[in-house]
């Protein structure tokens, strides 16, 4: 029993002293390494790498080059790391900085598989199967079949199943035509739309549709023809009002450009007969033509006879002043004397 007593004071004892002999926190050396002079090795903290290493002198360390080079940890001996570049099928997800390396993904349409551990194209579901789960860079596209009143008319690796159409949904009265399936969504028609030529006559449907339906339902319905719009007898109806008017447009551009002409030529005409007529009244002389030809002004034969006449004059008073200063003849008779004025008269 004092042995055992003794064993249980001894160990206490020894944990006592263990415990103020234990080294306070901040003196631990977080490296674990020292220089030569017994300094802790200081870590090159993240975004910079190790120029260099600790050992004789303590660690220096660098910046990492944005984009090119990174330091992602805290290390005493490690340098900044070459960013990693995406290539292939890869594309980045994240780009790289001087503390964490660019992230690299498979691209758009392709997953990272497991078992060829690299990039392969996306699964695409088939017709009557909707997407589940999308694909994503790091899983397969997960389909499901269309069940309860749902359908997918299409391959697809992202679309769902789509819910059918419900013709007789008490809003319009619509007959079913065709049921949905996995496959096709319902087909609805009006019996009283003003497009059917009857209303027991359904819509036509294109040929591969009623193949799709079944041999049945080819026997019973009639081939596929030319689709019918809604207004087509209005449209045949305009079609003669527009040639009517593009026709009479026509006829009247036709008959204004014969009055144009008509009436040219009536005025033409009129302007002929009224200068023969002034030429027949008035003939001018072959002095009125020599002026006319030399100064350019037309001279009627009345104004000519005016100045001949005016001229004539001129000439006989001229002759009549030269008359009268006429001198005195001097006539000498035989006697010896001299008589002025006027001769003599015969006895």
């Amino acid at each position: 029993m004092d042995t055992l007593t003794w064993m249980v004071f001894c160990a206490a004892v020894a944990v006592a002293c263990g415990s103020t002999l234990e080294l306070p926190q901040e003196d631990v050396c977080a490296s674990g390494h020292y220089t030569s002079g017994g300094e802790c090795c200081m870590e090159c903290p993240p975004g910079e790498g190790v120029i260099t290493p600790c050992g004789d002198t303590q660690t220096e360390c660098g910046q990492c080059l944005d984009s090119e080079t990174y330091s992602d940890k805290y290390s005493y001996t490690d340098k900044c790391q070459t960013c990693t570049e995406c290539t292939g099928l890869m594309r980045m997800e994240t780009p790289c900085t001087d503390s964490n390396d660019a992230a690299c993904v498979c691209d758009y349409g392709y997953y990272m598989s497991d078992v060829t551990g690299g990039c392969e194209p996306c699964t695409v579901c088939p017709r009557g199967h909707g997407v589940y789960v999308r694909c994503e860079p790091d899983r397969d596209t997960i389909c499901e079949p269309c069940e309860d009143d749902t359908y997918s008319d299409q391959e697809s690796s992202l679309d769902p199943c789509l819910p059918c159409t419900v013709c007789n949904d008490g809003s319009e009265e619509l007959e079913t035509l065709r049921d949905c399936s996995p496959i096709a969504d319902a087909l609805c028609y009006d019996p009283l739309a003003p497009t059917m030529s009857s209303p027991s006559t359904p819509p036509e449907l294109p040929w591969d549709e009623l193949r799709s339906l079944g041999p049945d339902v080819e026997s019973t319905t009639a081939k596929p023809s030319s689709p019918r719009f809604i207004g087509g007898g209005l449209n045949e109806n305009l079609i003669p009002i527009y040639c009517s008017t593009l026709a009479a447009v026509l006829i009247g551009l036709l008959a204004y450009i014969v009055f144009k002409r008509w009436n040219s030529c009536k005025q033409n005409k009129q302007a002929a007969n009224n200068r023969a007529a002034t030429a027949n009244q008035t003939s001018p002389s072959p002095e009125g033509e020599k002026l006319h030809s030399d100064s350019g002004i037309s001279v009627d034969s009345q104004s000519l006879q005016e100045q001949q006449q005016l001229q004539t004059q001129a000439e006989a008073h001229t002759q009549t002043q030269t008359q009268l200063h006429v001198p005195e003849q001097i006539v000498v008779r035989v006697d010896g004397g001299a008589q002025s004025g006027s001769p003599p008269s015969q006895a």
